[in-house]
């Protein structure tokens, strides 16, 4: 707005501190501590608590961020590829960094309850019948909007993509039409964590950070300063 005063960024700042995160309240297994702290952002009617950021990084080396959604989380437990799963188009910046680099990292940022995750992994495409059970269970809607988008290409205009998305729906017969097939560049990605970190505000800017690290006999938890 015209005329309105510039916030001063160097005075925003929160002290935190209703809650602290010690070892011994700490689960031994990450994947059951974070299933713990997702609970609590579900019990708190976070917005989205599944949005996580996404970092990747080009062949060029330049670092890329962005928000998508966790749509799935297995811990290996049953004998299955464990981590976190979030689906996209596979020809997109990110999909094109992580066919060069598999190694990305992963961000939970839960405001309201001062808290954060970190998770630093590998990725890895999933598999075919995968992308397709989860597709078939996505709304039509975004069903055709994922032929309709050339996802992170340039495009001419809005009206560009309004016409994409109309003759996707006269391709599949609009939202009464027969199944919509998965787009061929369409996928999805597995994160198997090699490092989570708990984040928990604190007074004072001392805040708790504990770190889950693989290591050959299980996970070794560190405590870093903050």
């Amino acid at each position: 707005m015209p005329g309105a005063e510039e916030p001063d960024l160097a005075t925003l700042r929160k002290d935190y501190g209703d809650a602290g995160l010690t070892e011994d309240a700490a689960d031994p297994d990450p994947f059951v501590m974070f299933r713990r702290w997702f609970a609590d952002a579900q019990d708190a009617h976070l917005h989205e608590p599944n949005a996580m950021v996404v970092a990747t990084v080009s062949p060029e080396g330049k670092p890329s961020a962005r928000m998508v959604l966790l749509k799935g989380l297995n811990d290996g437990a049953d004998g299955a590829d464990g981590g976190f799963a979030f689906f996209t188009n596979t020809t997109s910046r990110k999909g094109e960094d992580l066919a060069h680099e598999q190694h990305c990292a992963l961000l939970f940022p839960w405001h309201p309850l001062e808290r954060q995750v970190r998770v630093e992994g590998v990725a890895a495409r999933l598999t075919d019948a995968e992308v397709a059970a989860y597709f078939s269970a996505r709304p039509r809607g975004s069903q055709l909007g994922a032929h309709a988008s050339p996802q992170s290409r340039v495009v001419a205009s809005r009206a560009e993509l309004d016409a994409r998305y109309a003759e996707a729906e006269q391709r599949y017969g609009g939202p009464d039409g027969g199944p919509v097939p998965v787009p061929p560049d369409w996928g999805g990605y597995r994160v198997r964590p090699e490092m989570f970190e708990f984040w928990q505000g604190r007074p004072g800017r001392m805040h708790d950070r504990l770190r889950y690290r693989r290591g050959d006999g299980g996970w070794v938890v560190d405590r870093l300063a903050p």
